[in-house]
């Protein structure tokens, strides 16, 4: 009796996009609160290329005998529930796996998930944009949590990298807890930044009552912070040093299903953005990496089995 078997992208040997391949695994049955998924579409996130690089490998932070699996975000439509699953099969639905050591990811045709972290797509929003909301989308509120609501109107808050993919939410979402936003970014994404609904810089001064660090400035942004503000950076691994009276915060992501569900409203409503660059066959994974690796990319690199 032939066993049922998926496609799935992994690293053996962490050398870069050429160290990516195309295996066959084995079906497995969701169990209690889970559901399989059949993914429609996985987008290309940075700490996917440190995976391929061999990056969480050398922190000791992958252990897996045989292969790495890749990929975080990804949408789709559920092909079989586990006990307790309220959701339908057929349901469309998206969401994020955290963690680096599993034997796949989301670069796969199929994903065993928790219904928790899952959120149901909205009518009308595609699923190929769908998959580029969750972790970075979930991560700029959840870093928001951490910043919290501005104690009092004209509140100055500084989001950098305002284009990018947890900036451009988190400038999206801050006015909502009072801040008053600027968007730091490059020039020519002025208007994306103000189409935001925030204010623009590409050279900040000092002053700043916060910092969401979405770029990954590291101290370049602390720097922008007055005395006794708030920063929240995006690199758990790389927290910067507290100084001045500067409260320092990281967000950690974690999928959470209720708080993704409102964002992917935003997005199918128009509020929030959601930015597709190019869609790739999944057997193309190692030309999205080297892409993405280039630089200079605006929206996402998706990937579709």
């Amino acid at each position: 009796m032939s066993t049922a078997t998926f496609r799935a992208a992994v690293v053996r040997s962490p050398e870069g996009p050429d160290s990516i391949e195309l295996v066959d695994l084995p079906v497995s049955e969701p169990g209690p609160g889970e559901v399989r998924v059949r993914i429609a579409a996985a987008a290309v996130n940075p700490v996917d290329l440190g995976v391929v690089h061999g990056v969480f490998h050398a922190l000791g932070m992958v252990h897996q005998p045989e292969h790495t699996g890749l990929g975080w975000d990804f949408a789709g439509t559920i092909s079989a529930v586990g006990p307790g699953v309220e959701l339908p099969v057929g349901t469309r639905v998206a969401g994020f796996i955290d963690g680096f050591d599993r034997d796949f990811g989301t670069y796969a045709e199929q994903l065993l998930v928790s219904a928790a972290n899952l959120a149901v797509v909205p009518d009308g929003l595609d699923l190929t944009v769908a998959s580029t909301v969750p972790l970075n989308a979930t991560a700029a509120a959840q870093l928001l949590d951490l910043l919290g609501d501005a104690p009092d109107s004209g509140r100055r808050l500084l989001v950098t990298g305002a284009a990018g993919a947890v900036g451009s939410y988190a400038a999206a979402l801050a006015p909502e807890r009072g801040w008053q936003v600027t968007g730091l970014a490059r020039e020519e994404d002025e208007e994306f930044v103000r189409g935001l609904g925030a204010e623009f810089t590409s050279h900040a001064e000092p002053g700043y009552d916060a910092v969401a660090d979405g770029a990954a400035l590291q101290e370049q942004a602390l720097a922008l912070v007055r005395d006794g503000g708030a920063f929240v950076g995006v690199q758990p691994s790389a927290k910067p040093a507290a100084e001045r009276g500067i409260t320092v915060d990281v967000v950690v992501s974690h999928p959470d299903g209720s708080r993704l569900s409102p964002l992917l409203a935003g997005v199918a409503a128009g509020r929030l953005p959601a930015r597709v660059h190019a869609v790739l066959p999944l057997e193309q994974a190692a030309d999205a990496h080297r892409a993405m690796a280039k630089g200079g990319v605006r929206g996402r690199l998706v990937l579709q089995p």
